[in-house]
Formats: structure tokens, sequence, C-alpha cells
């Protein structure tokens, strides 16, 4: 590889690229990482990150209002949005560094510039400066998506832009019903906006556990926010410092922001993709086989921009395993199977496996567990709430193939949950554990069968 600049070069500093280059570099490669923006990517720069910490100050709203069922007198509590706001990119500001310290200490250069394909094996950079590379990783992500153009689309902000308000608006409509929609929904209601959430299909969050869906949705609306479903944005018009929005019922809203969380789409454009051989998959992301490797032998692509599970720990996964198989000698493929994931809503929702409505279709038999209950908590903060725990499971065999959870540290509960269902417990594994009382997730093991199972044959 002496005629190669460089062993690797990746296209990205994102979790993904980050973890792909700095595993390379302990096998002995030579590592090239371009970053067009900051290291970190969506998830430390403008995604899962901040708006973790963004949902944490939205929370204390309500902390404050329970407290008062425990005895607790709060004080008018105010809220400052400029303060959060500078808070959060000091810590953002310090994660990058850290992530650049990483790359540092593994001898991986990085270079502050785009990079797009010029040949299998030669890169171009802003800087005029062409680099070639034994193999080269595409870790791009993805990009938010506005959907189709409408009237106005010029006034909507995605999520890059909420986390940068210069003030905080007090009406805010979101279309959208996915993570992002809804996780938004409740961060600006929970510091103080009021929110319409605005979904073109029959609920939010598609693709989940039906259950999970309806709860969730009651628990939004129970919280004041909106949602308004069957329907989408048909137009937005800026009206003397706020914008009416059309939406294609016919209804008109007023809002202070309008943001679009309508999905996202990889970043593939203008990159000379095509012109090196790497082809487009159909789900619009970079095609790729079980190792990541593109339709050109020495390109391979991990993370969002390949659209299979955006899921940072996914992204970090898969760059792991990519390492490992060029540079390691050890061919590895990324397990896309029973990926944990969390919604932080409010409340929150933690999920692994299958639904049920998935669990109907491929098994034999599918028995369901479920328990919905009033949090211990809520009894004195008379906060009214419930907690959703569901366990889906394999009839025939016992094994747990699913848990949904809704409700406070559902995301926890989900994850340790996703080692049993990952290792094969079954439901008499769960029953045979002690439950830790008094807690939430003990119902995982007290919980008893619906009245009904269905078998695959049987009729509804």
């Amino acid at each position: 590889m002496a005629d190669h600049d460089a062993d690797l070069f990746v296209i990205g500093g994102g979790s993904g690229g980050v973890r792909a280059a700095r595993i390379a570099a302990e096998h002995g490669a030579r590592v090239i990482v371009a970053e067009e923006y900051r290291l970190g990517g969506t998830c430390v720069i403008r995604g899962c990150i901040p708006k973790k910490l963004f949902v944490y100050a939205s929370r204390f709203h309500g902390e404050f209002e329970d407290a008062a069922g425990f005895g607790w007198t709060v004080p008018h509590a105010s809220f400052d949005w400029k303060t959060l706001v500078a808070n959060k990119d000091r810590e953002i500001a310090r994660l990058e560094a850290a992530y650049g310290a990483t790359l540092a200490k593994a001898s991986v250069k990085v270079v502050k510039s785009r990079a797009v394909l010029v040949d299998a094996h030669t890169v171009q950079l802003t800087n005029s400066d062409r680099v070639r590379a034994a193999y080269i990783l595409i870790a791009t992500g993805a990009t938010p998506s506005y959907g189709d153009p409408i009237p106005g689309i010029e006034h909507a902000i995605s999520s890059n832009e909420a986390f940068h308000l210069p003030d905080f608006p007090r009406r805010v409509l979101i279309q959208g019903g996915g993570y992002i929609a809804v996780e938004f929904a409740g961060i600006f209601a929970g510091l103080g906006a009021h929110v319409t959430l605005v979904y073109r299909g029959e609920n939010i969050l598609r693709g989940f556990d039906d259950d999970v869906r309806r709860h969730l949705r009651v628990e939004m609306e129970a919280r004041g926010i909106k949602v308004i479903t069957g329907c989408k944005v048909a137009a937005i018009e800026l009206d003397g410092g706020h914008y009416s929005v059309r939406l294609s019922g016919g209804n008109q809203i007023s809002a202070d922001r309008v943001m679009f969380a309508v999905g996202r789409r990889p970043n593939v454009d203008g990159m000379g993709l095509a012109e090196t051989g790497v082809e487009i998959g159909k789900n619009g992301g970079v095609a790729v086989d079980e190792y990541s490797r593109t339709t050109a032998q020495n390109i391979y692509a991990v993370g969002d921009v390949t659209n299979r599970i955006n899921l940072t720990p996914v992204a970090i996964r898969e760059g792991h395993a990519f390492a490992d198989s060029v540079f390691g000698g050890r061919p590895t493929a990324a397990d896309h199977a029973d990926v944990p994931t969390a919604v932080f809503s409010e409340p929150e929702v933690g999920t692994v496996g299958l639904t049920e409505t998935e669990a109907r279709a491929r098994l034999a038999q599918t028995d369901i567990y479920e328990a919905m209950f009033r949090p211990l908590r809520a009894t004195l903060s008379g906060r009214a709430t419930k907690v959703l725990m569901k366990l889906v499971v394999d009839g025939r065999s016992g094994r747990v193939v699913g848990c949904h959870v809704v409700g406070e540290g559902a995301a926890e509960i989900a994850q340790i949950a996703a080692i049993a269902v990952k290792m094969g417990a079954k439901k008499a594994d769960f029953d045979a554990t002690i439950a830790l009382h008094p807690t939430a997730a003990e119902e995982l093991v007290t919980m008893r069968k619906k009245t009904k199972s269905y078998a695959r044959e049987a009729a509804e």
C-alpha cells in the first residue's frame, strides 16, 4: 500500500466513522478522516446528546408540580431558554474536543474538509488536494427531509435549527409522528410552549407496537399536546411576526415556529458515488452487503447513509465490524436483530424485539402479557398517568420475543430487557426471577397472560 497516502480514508466524522477510524488505526492502518462540519456527527452535535439535554430540561416543570404532593413548597420557577442553549453548546464543544482527542491519540489524521470521490481510490478535498487510499469508508450520515414542497416551506425549521433558536417560541406546530417529532413535542411542551403535533398517518410512532402508540398519544394529550392525525401542513405564511399554517383539512393554526420532522434522508448527493460504481439501494441509502461493502469492492459504508437501522449504537457497531473485517483479519457482520430503541418522549418509550402485530404474523402462536398501572409516585403527586408494560411471547417455545414499556425509566428498563431477549430467555425465566419491590420494572416478572392467545391460523 506504499503507493497510497492512507490505508483508510473515512468520509464523515460521526460516531460510525470515528469508531471505524480508531479501530482500524489500532489494527495498524494509516487513517485519515475528513469532516466538513464538526466532529461527532449528528448524534453529538445536533441529535441524541443535545436532544437528551433538552429532554432533561423539559422534565423539571413536571418535577416542580409533583413536588407539592410530597410536602415541598417550590417558589415560582422561571425558565431561561438562552441559558439552556448556552450550557448545551458548552457541553457539545467539550464532546467534540473529546472526539478529536480520541482520534489524535490513535494517530488518526483529521482534515476539516468536504471530500468527494474521484475514483475507487481517490478523494478530492475542498482545498484542491487529492488523497489516495487503499480503502474508503463512507460515513456521511443523514440530513433532515422536508417532504414534498409546499408554499412557504422556507419558513419551517428542522431539528437542526431547533437547537439554536434565538428565542423560545410560545406556540409551536410540529409536523411528523416519529422519534424526532414526538420528542420535540414533549420538549417544547415541557418548557412551556403550546404544542400542536400534526401527522398524516392514523397515529404517531408508525412501526411501534400499537398499544404503545395508543398509550403514548393519550399521555401526550393529557400533558396538553394537541395531536392531529390524518392530515398534514399544506401551506405556511408569515403573518405579522408569526406564522399562519393551513392544514390539508382546511384548518388554520397560528404558530411562532413551524418545525418539520418528517424523516431524514441519507447524505449521498454530490459525492461522486455513481462515477465510482457505488450504487444506491431501493431505500435511498448506499447499497451494502452484510459486511458493509458497497458495489465498489474497496469502498464501504456504515451508519445512516446506508439507511438500514438509523441509530447511533448501530452505526458504531457497523464501524467497528468494518474495521475488524478489513484491517483486523476477523470478518465480522454487524448483527441487526433485536436492536433496542427508545423514544425520549414524555413519558418515554423503551422497546426491543417484535411488536404484537409482527409476532402474530410470524409465529404459530403468540402469547401477550400486559400490565397497566398507576406508578407509585403518582399516588402522592396526583398526576393522572399510567405505565404500560408488555411482553410478547412465542406461545410454542415460551421465548420472550418482544418487550415494550411506556413510562418513567422505560429506556433503562428496555436496555436490560434487551439482554434477556437477545439471549433467548423464556417467560419462565422471567417468572423465576424474584421481583425487586417496589419498582415499576418488577411488573416484567409478575405480569400475567392476557385471557387470549393468538394462533396464526385462527380468526380474530
